[in-house]
C-alpha cells in the first residue's frame, strides 16, 4: 500500500505547485462551496489552493503525510494572515478524524501518488457528512498533448511513467477517478475533465523551464540516476528538449485532468 512521492519538494516542484489556485485547479468545485462549510484539504502541498478555499468557507483543515510537508502550507497560510485554517498530519489511507466530520473533503493531485486510491476515497467518504461532497482532481500523464513532437519529450514521458509506477503510483490517474469512486462505494458521482494549456511565450518559458529544472535536479532526477533508469546525459537531453519546446514559436501543450465530485 505504501507509495513513494515521485516529485519530492525541490524548488522547481514547489514553483509548479505554488502556481495552482482554486480557479485554475478546482473550478469544477467552486460552485458547490458555501460560506458555512467545514473542509478537509487532503495533501495540501504548499497551501495555495487551501488558502483560496479558506477565503470562501468557514474553516479548512490542511493535511499532509509529514510535518515537514505540512510546514509549507503553514507558511502560505501565515503569509496570507488567514485565521480559519488548522493543520493535521494524516495518511489518506487512514484519516485520523471521526466519521462525518467535514462538509467537503478535497484532494488535488493526490490519488495518483497513493498506494491504494480506493481505500483513500473510502476514508474521504467516511469523514464526510451526509449531504456533503468528496472532490478529487488528478492529471493523466498519457493524455498530455504537445507540439512540436520532440523525441526528448517522448523519452521524458516514458521515464516519468516508469518511475511513478515503480514508486507505487498511477500516473494516468485522471481517467481512473470515476472507476475508483465506484469501487469506493459512491453511487452519485459527477465525473468531468479540464485542462491546463501552455501556449503563450511566457507560459511556455515557465512550464518548459520548470520541467527542465525538475528533470535535472528534483527527486525524479535522483531516482532515475540511483536506479539506472537514466544517465546524467539522458536527463540533460530531456531537459534540453523541454527548453527547445519552450523556445518554439508554435509550441503548445495541454495537460488533461480528470475530476470527480461525489456525494456520500
Amino acid at each position: 500500500m505504501d507509495a513513494v512521492y515521485t516529485h519530492g519538494h525541490h524548488e522547481s516542484v514547489l514553483r509548479s505547485h505554488r502556481w495552482r489556485t482554486a480557479e485554475n485547479s478546482a473550478a469544477y468545485l467552486l460552485p458547490h462551496l458555501r460560506p458555512a462549510m467545514k473542509v478537509l484539504d487532503v495533501g495540501s502541498g504548499p497551501g495555495t489552493i487551501t488558502a483560496d478555499l479558506a477565503a470562501r468557507v468557514a474553516h479548512v483543515t490542511a493535511s499532509e503525510v509529514t510535518e515537514d510537508a505540512l510546514a509549507l502550507a503553514r507558511a502560505e497560510i501565515g503569509a496570507r494572515g488567514l485565521g480559519n485554517v488548522d493543520f493535521a498530519v494524516a495518511d489518506a489511507h487512514a484519516l485520523d478524524f471521526p466519521d462525518d466530520s467535514f462538509c467537503l473533503v478535497h484532494a488535488h493531485q493526490v490519488l495518483q501518488h497513493v498506494g491504494d486510491p480506493v481505500r483513500a476515497l473510502r476514508e474521504m467518504r467516511r469523514v464526510t457528512k451526509p449531504g456533503g461532497y468528496v472532490a478529487a482532481r488528478d492529471s493523466d500523464y498519457s493524455a498530455f498533448a504537445w507540439y512540436p513532437r520532440l523525441p526528448a519529450l517522448d523519452d521524458w514521458m516514458a521515464l516519468y511513467q516508469r518511475l511513478a509506477r515503480a514508486n507505487g503510483g498511477e500516473p494516468d490517474a485522471g481517467r481512473r477517478l470515476l472507476s475508483w469512486a465506484r469501487a469506493a462505494g459512491f453511487q452519485e458521482v459527477t465525473a468531468t475533465s479540464s485542462t491546463w494549456c501552455f501556449a503563450t511565450p511566457e507560459d511556455r518559458a515557465w512550464w518548459g523551464g520548470m520541467w527542465a529544472d525538475r528533470v535535472r535536479r528534483s527527486a525524479l532526477a535522483e531516482q532515475a540516476l540511483a536506479t539506472g533508469a537514466a544517465t546524467a546525459s539522458d536527463l540533460e537531453r530531456m531537459a534540453a528538449g523541454w527548453l527547445e519546446w519552450a523556445a518554439a514559436d508554435d509550441a503548445w501543450l495541454s495537460v488533461l485532468h480528470g475530476e470527480i465530485l461525489c456525494r456520500p
